[in-house]
């Protein structure tokens, strides 16, 4: 029997031990490098994460390490780090892979640069695609049926390096060339579950949520138009798959730390004391910032801006209840 090979996963958060945990299905060996000594060990001795991923028992062909110089010489690595911390960590890689496929969702703070490009500067021997979609970690550790999209910047050539290594019986990737579509979706549906969490968080009910959502999407779809994304990306699993999932469920954690706000706690509170990262809390002041720059309309955006820095969760509401009324079609969707 061919060994299959190696692949590498850096980030042991809940994402990343269920990415790697989806990998390892087929009997695959994979690296898995944590931030945590703790978590490594654990891995490693119970086959378990307890402290980002408890609810699944690990593949004992996942080996977890802290040093970054356990995955050298790999051909596909997945980054699945806090957005924020990126560029540091792939500075640490001793040999880029061929392969990156970044997992990541956000935009950097104080730069406003995408993942790709803060990959492209930290680790320039490698090529880059971008994983991203509407996923649940305890639901891909779990085995069910997930679709995401795979964006590849080397196009169809590295696509048919990627894709027999990564897809799964359960796990379907969907070929895209737009990089920056599939970014835009994950970072700007992250900040938009956060205010879908206020909504619930309020008690302003369904009709409001659904609302929301629409006018979000279009305000992904603006942003995403005025970086040269595809409207098709932007509508697809990258996109609306993933922003109709994030905000639907405390399961995301954009969402709780929406629904946390909304029922009035502040946000300095709800952001104390979280190993986990909701990464819109770190989005949104960004993106609010590229908008104004551009002329790009986004008062969902905003308002989750204002929300974080301080503004009580109804009086952003009211604010944006007291907008002008407008065509839902205005020519810049």
């Amino acid at each position: 029997m061919t060994q299959l090979p190696t692949i590498g996963v850096i980030g042991a958060g809940a994402w990343g031990t269920a990415l790697a945990q989806m990998l390892a299905s087929d009997g695959r060996d994979v690296v898995l490098w944590a931030y945590e000594a703790d978590v490594a060990a654990a891995i490693n001795a119970d086959h378990r994460n307890p402290l980002y991923l408890p609810s699944a028992t690990l593949a004992p062909t996942i080996r977890a390490t802290t040093d970054l110089a356990d995955l050298a010489g790999l051909g596909i690595v997945l980054v699945v780090t806090p957005a924020q911390v990126l560029g540091k960590v792939l500075a640490g890689l001793t040999v880029p892979p061929r392969d990156l496929v970044l997992c990541s969702k956000g935009i950097e703070a104080g730069t406003g640069r995408m993942m790709f490009d803060v990959a492209a500067d930290a680790a320039p021997g490698s090529e880059i695609a971008v994983l991203s979609g509407p996923t649940f970690a305890h639901e891909v550790a779990a085995g069910l049926p997930t679709a995401v999209t795979l964006a590849c910047h080397g196009g169809a050539a590295q696509w048919e390096r990627l894709a027999p290594a990564l897809a799964r019986p359960a796990f379907r990737p969907y070929y895209s060339d737009d990089v920056i579509g599939a970014e835009i979706g994950g970072a700007v549906k992250n900040v938009l579950a956060i205010a879908c969490g206020v909504v619930d968080g309020l008690g302003l009910g369904q009709n409001a949520r659904a609302a929301l959502i629409t006018r979000g999407f279009a305000e992904m779809a603006r942003f995403g138009a005025a970086y040269g994304a595809s409207f098709d990306t932007i509508a697809g699993l990258c996109g609306l798959g993933d922003l109709v999932l994030t905000c639907s469920s405390t399961s995301s954690r954009n969402f709780a730390l929406g629904k946390a706000l909304g029922e009035g706690m502040s946000a300095s509170q709800a952001l104390a004391d979280k190993r986990t990262v909701a990464e819109g809390a770190h989005t949104a002041p960004v993106l609010a910032g590229l908008a104004r720059e551009k002329g790009i309309d986004m008062p969902i955006t905003m308002a989750v801006a204002d929300l974080l820095a301080g503004t009580p969760a109804r009086e952003v509401v009211q604010a944006l209840l007291a907008r002008p009324l407008k065509a839902e079609q205005d020519g810049s969707r």
